[in-house]
């Protein structure tokens, strides 16, 4: 099914944005109309979210298409025109339009309303945050950002007389040949290691920079400033540590588990970082599907047989072209899925090879594409915008109960055991590492004038805290001390990692529910995701039939869930 973007009512039907001059008399008239009920206030919204769609969804093409090639400079330099011409006078614009929703006698009447409520929220806590002086350094932010996928784009290992992406030549970590995994890891870490000098100077300014927004905005540092602007106002750092301290004493006792039967499995004197990806028990590794054509067809298979309706979302997608998953040279790394605010039908981006972590990366951003879908006809589009800890909760749900189809892409009863014996010890995996790329950007945050020193020894400190104690790290120090860098979210969304942490434990209660009762697990799934941003992280997670809880008890329960499904495989 192509789905066409709803009739504009505000906008002329066929207004495509070129510059801001264009842009800007939309703007100035929401700016000047008169607001004499709450009808009118209502309407006013509306036209205010149809125009702002209209702009989210201009820069996310330009964005799509950058990342998906990132050698292609006019590609390149439509995003940047738009980060550099017409994001910056849009900040002005919106701090008045938001002074003006407050300001508006009939605002009071709208608070009591669910969804508006919170949306007045947020529209406080903007008018908080913004200052004029700031404009130029976020343009400045945005511009730097992009140069990180450049860099990463660019990088290729040969191994074979083969030229490859760092994810096609990452599959052969999974070789049950030691020597291969080895010099593949090497390479890709060599090939890591000479950009590091390039990324760490980066990464300082992006510091620098961020730290001067925080200031200038009346913050200590930028982690209070950023929590703010992510309108985290559910949680805190003291509940982020208290996350921390649950992971160490919770989940990484599991992890030297994991790693000890891991080098017992694997018959090594030394339990290598190449030695992580390969199956244990020496078996050839798993291929879940043939290319991209293939992982889409089986994906919305598995959709379908869970529920018709994902099945259609996928499948809508596929025939828009709203998927791009397979690695090549000159596309930027990792996966994405990036919301389309006035088509309402997302694009997902990816860089699948043949491996399972591709597949349930399909899984994963096919349930942040679910969660688009079932928002798309809420009235406005912050409405539809719901918080991180909430979208990661789709997506991370996704994965687990996508299990329940996972035959497939797996026919032979042991090979799917298998996969999902690694999809619930890579969770064991990605709450450690959560709590590590949390922690560090606390620290540096915390201390943004460190030196590089510092930083190299306050990383060592941190991923030593939650890393098993098993691993034998010899000889590799330097890769060690940058294993940080191949973390575009530091880069790229700050602070924007402790949502992964928090939506796994609470997709584990989710799945937990789906194993109990199928049809009530994915109806309450689903209909937490419907709710969009109309109702608190607590809230929403209490829709979906789940606990937003960091405590120790909980964790511990959650844990001893996912390790008796690990015995029943």
């Amino acid at each position: 099914m192509i789905v066409q973007a709803p009739t504009r009512k505000f906008l002329p039907v066929n207004f495509k944005i070129s510059n801001w001059s264009s842009l800007q008399p939309f703007f100035d008239s929401l700016e000047n109309r008169k607001i004499l009920s709450v009808e009118e206030l209502k309407h006013w919204l509306r036209d205010r979210s149809e125009l702002e769609s209209v702009v989210s969804e201009d820069m996310g093409w330009r964005y799509i298409r950058m990342t998906c090639y990132t050698d292609n400079e006019e590609y390149s330099k439509a995003y940047q025109y738009f980060v550099q011409e017409i994001q910056p006078p849009l900040a002005p614009y919106a701090d008045r339009l938001n002074k003006k929703v407050i300001d508006s006698p009939f605002t009071k009447e709208l608070e009591s309303i669910a969804g508006y409520d919170l949306m007045i929220r947020n529209l406080k806590k903007e008018i908080e945050l913004f200052r004029k002086e700031n404009i130029p350094l976020f343009t400045e932010i945005n511009t730097e950002t992009q140069k990180y996928a450049s860099v990463s784009g660019a990088m290729t290992v040969t191994i074979n007389e083969q030229e490859m992406t760092l994810q096609q030549a990452a599959v052969i970590l999974q070789s049950t040949d030691r020597v291969k995994r080895e010099e593949a890891y090497h390479k890709i870490s060599n090939r890591r290691l000479q950009d590091t000098d390039t990324l760490d100077t980066l990464y300082s300014k992006l510091i620098s920079l961020r730290h001067q927004v925080a200031l200038q905005a009346g913050f200590q540092n930028f982690r209070d400033y950023q929590f703010k602007a992510y309108g985290r106002f559910d949680y805190s750092p003291a509940d982020c540590f208290a996350f921390h301290d649950s992971i160490e004493s919770e989940v990484v006792p599991i992890l030297n588990q994991l790693a000890t039967e891991r080098k017992r499995d694997l018959k090594v004197s030394q339990l290598r970082p190449w030695d992580k990806a390969v199956d244990s028990l020496g078996r050839e590794p798993l291929k879940a599907f043939k290319d991209g054509k293939d992982l889409a067809e089986k994906s919305v298979e598995c959709f379908k047989n869970l529920d018709p309706y994902l099945g259609s979302c996928l499948e809508t997608m596929r025939e828009m072209g709203h998927l791009d998953l397979e690695s090549r040279k000159g596309k930027a790394p990792g996966g994405y899925n990036y919301p389309l605010a006035e088509i309402g039908v997302p694009f997902i981006f990816m860089n699948a090879t043949s491996t399972l972590r591709d597949m349930t990366t399909l899984m994963h951003e096919g349930g942040h594409a679910v969660h688009n879908f079932l928002t798309m006809n809420l009235e406005l589009n912050d409405f539809k915008s719901p918080p991180m800890e909430v979208a990661e909760l789709a997506s991370m749900s996704m994965e687990l109960i996508s299990m329940d189809q996972w035959h497939l892409f797996f026919q032979h009863e042991d090979e799917l055991a298998r996969a999902k014996r690694d999809q619930l010890e890579d969770i064991i995996e990605t709450l450690p590492w959560v709590a590590t790329i949390d922690q560090f950007q606390h620290w540096v945050y915390e201390n943004p004038s460190h030196s590089l020193d510092e930083r190299k020894i306050n990383w060592n400190q941190i991923f030593n805290r939650f890393s098993d104690t098993v691993t034998d790290w010899s000889g590799l120090q330097r890769a060690k001390d940058y294993l940080w860098q191949k973390q575009l979210h530091l880069y790229e969304v700050p602070f924007y990692y402790i949502e992964y942490g928090m939506a796994q434990l609470g997709a584990i209660a989710v799945w937990r529910n789906f194993k109990k009762n199928k049809a009530e697990g994915l109806n309450f799934y689903m209909n937490a995701l419907r709710k969009g941003n109309m109702a608190t992280i607590p809230e929403l997670y209490k829709a979906a039939g789940i606990k937003f809880d960091f405590s120790k008890k909980y964790i511990s329960e959650l844990m001893a869930f996912v390790k008796d499904e690990l015995a029943g495989i």
